[in-house]
């Protein structure tokens, strides 16, 4: 796994425009988990 992480890095930094797409991939993963964690709070309440 991290020897393939590794790959992708370098793929990333080789190609500026799939970095800026990763970057894009991210910010949705996180607000994923925020709408995960509001959900969870309002099943506790």
């Amino acid at each position: 796994m991290k020897v393939a992480t590794k790959k992708k890095a370098k793929r990333t930094v080789a190609k500026k425009g799939t970095k800026k797409k990763a970057t894009k991939k991210k910010a949705k993963k996180k607000a994923k988990k925020k709408a995960r964690k509001k959900a969870t709070k309002k099943v506790v309440m």
